[in-house]
């Protein structure tokens, strides 16, 4: 591959995954600050936020539904032309929520097409992952597969520190005029992105492993089925490997926004620059690990990961009680900059060599978002309610963050008996 091509291909690839996990994070710190109180009134502070953060666990619960609709799509027709819809959806349920009008306004029509858009963007993004991911993959040049496959992997903290920025840039305004239109602006200027995003993306050809599976007459006639029935154990693997990955990070990046500024009383921007700080540091890291994983292996990366998940889960709630700013900040940038990118880095990779190119976009979609489904969408949920369960005790939340590294290292050992690509072993 020539170094235009290959530029060309991850800056696809890249962009075009962090505009939408932008788009997606927004929503999801602006839940925890805002919704609660415009669209979900309760008298009750505490049911007024769950149902905000419901809201954000519904779009995990369609993703599966989006990524087998355009899973299919991309294994029958292309990955291309599927990137393109997907990134379309999401950007347009963005703007379209930054000018939506409140409960106040419009009475519990807000909080319905609220979810309504919500939805769409959760269609969009459960087929984007795949995309994105098999657009670097199918491209990779032998023994960089590792590298590749985490460069859109580096979307996820891009597109959080720019809904963090952006949020943190708003919240300098007064509380009145925050409340009122500042947190709309990012949500409306996020068109802006999707419009360059789209035009990165039109200059890109099909991947060579999918060009190769169509002349070979290798496509199948119904992914999702074959899927199913010849590739379920793989479903299930790639499943449990998601559930570490997924839900601590929503307890790291979204949960500890509402928990540090209302039970801990620290200030909001000093969370939001906390976020910010170690997601930069989090974007640097992953794609060391996945040029790491090219030389020692995918899966010693991503249990090293895991385990350094399970001795970090106390000492990251006994930071943040510490009550300083350097504490939040330490916390954060060790929770999301050093022990999650070993985990983030190599899962999709991870993922690709499970499945054949015929059944690749589905199967990887399947297993990345029901995993995200069951993990990562009821993680903020779960730890607000084990918060409000345990008298604001963290050690319920704690313990839930080590059970979904257990569950992940159980569904990981399997991986080499079922992969479909036994370089996996050797790092190629």
């Amino acid at each position: 591959m020539d170094k235009k091509l290959k530029r060309k291909v991850l800056t696809a690839s890249l962009v075009g995954s962090s505009i939408e996990w932008f788009d997606f994070f927004l929503y999801g710190t602006v839940a925890g600050l805002v919704l609660d109180e415009l669209y979900f009134p309760s008298s009750d502070p505490i049911v007024g936020l769950m149902l905000a953060y419901l809201s954000f666990s519904l779009t995990f619960f369609i993703r599966p539904l989006g990524g087998v609709i355009f899973a299919h799509i991309g294994d029958k027709i292309g990955r291309k032309k599927t990137l393109v819809i997907t990134l379309t959806l999401m950007g347009g349920g963005t703007v379209l929520i930054g000018l939506l009008p409140t409960y106040a306004q419009i009475g519990v029509a807000a909080p319905i097409l609220l979810i309504l858009l919500r939805l769409i963007q959760g269609l969009g993004l459960g087929g984007e992952w795949g995309g994105s991911l098999l657009l670097a993959v199918e491209y990779a040049p032998k023994g960089k597969k590792g590298l590749f496959g985490s460069i859109p992997q580096m979307g996820v903290p891009i597109g959080l520190v720019l809904g963090t920025f952006a949020l943190t840039m708003m919240s300098l305004l007064p509380h009145e005029a925050f409340m009122a239109w500042g947190w709309r602006i990012p949500f409306i200027l996020s068109a802006f992105l999707v419009v360059f995003g789209l035009w990165i993306r039109a200059g890109i050809n099909e991947t060579p492993d999918f060009e190769e599976a169509k002349k070979s007459g290798q496509v199948a006639k119904l992914p999702v089925v074959d899927t199913l029935k010849y590739h379920w154990r793989e479903v299930l693997i790639a499943v449990g490997a998601k559930v570490v990955e997924t839900a601590p990070f929503y307890i790291f990046a979204t949960f500890v926004v509402s928990y540090a500024t209302s039970t801990l009383a620290y200030d909001q921007i000093t969370v939001l620059n906390s976020i910010t700080i170690a997601t930069i540091v989090t974007a640097i890291m992953i794609p060391i690990m996945g040029k790491l994983s090219d030389t020692i292996g995918r899966k010693k990366i991503y249990v090293i990961g895991c385990i350094a998940m399970i001795l970090y889960a106390f000492p990251y709630f006994m930071l943040l009680s510490v009550g300083q700013d350097w504490a939040v900040i330490l916390a954060s940038v060790l929770a999301l900059g050093i022990v999650w990118p070993p985990i983030t880095a190599v899962l999709g990779t991870m993922f690709s060599d499970l499945f054949s190119t015929k059944v690749r976009y589905t199967g990887i979609s399947l297993g990345y978002q029901i995993g995200a489904a069951m993990a990562g969408g009821t993680s903020p949920l779960i730890a607000t309610w084990l918060l409000g369960q345990f008298n604001n005790a963290w050690s319920p939340i704690a313990i839930f963050i080590v059970v979904t590294a257990v569950i992940s290292l159980i569904a990981v050992a399997f991986t080499e008996r079922y992969s479909k690509d036994a370089s996996v072993r050797r790092g190629a």
